[in-house]
């Protein structure tokens, strides 16, 4: 990219802008049209930690609210949705019915971001990886497979580089 820094963010890529200036007491990330803009203090280095917090707070924003447009409309309801930094997992549920997602989901385009949520409600009906799992997921979501196939051929694309 000879220099040119671009994340992905809802599957689109992002060209990063740092601007550095002693007037910023703490370093903030802006998202404005096809551009992250980070300021940052003149002696900052720690941008990678700044995006990811921005990355994590937009994550759980978004995934906030489509869990609950999916749940609505599936009849589920849910506990806590947690963000987390989980290395092998996209997403996960507990007994208590509290819902854990990876932040690095919101790199992903809105689809695949879709089917894990969706993945994850069906675990609030079958704890399991059963046909009657599978074939909820299939249910609500037809089109699974092209997201599960994204996740497995790109997932490893959803980080931050500096």
């Amino acid at each position: 990219m000879s220099g040119k820094k671009e994340y992905l963010y809802k599957g689109n890529k992002l060209r990063l802008v740092v601007l550095k200036d002693r007037q910023y007491k703490r370093g903030r990330v802006e998202k404005i049209e096809d551009t992250l803009i980070a300021a940052v203090p003149a002696k900052e280095t720690a941008l990678g930690p700044l995006l990811t917090t921005w990355y994590r707070k937009e994550a759980k924003n978004i995934i906030s609210i489509r869990a609950r447009k999916y749940a609505q409309s599936m009849g589920q309801t849910f506990g806590v949705i947690h963000i987390r930094d989980q290395k092998s997992r996209w997403g996960s549920c507990s007994s208590a019915r509290n819902l854990n997602f990876n932040w690095r989901l919101v790199m992903a385009p809105e689809w695949v971001m879709d089917y894990v949520i969706v993945h994850e409600l069906c675990h609030l009906t079958h704890m399991d990886h059963s046909a009657r799992f599978w074939g909820l997921v299939e249910r609500y979501m037809p089109d699974y497979r092209t997201a599960k196939q994204w996740l497995k051929e790109h997932g490893q694309e959803l980080v931050i580089r500096l």
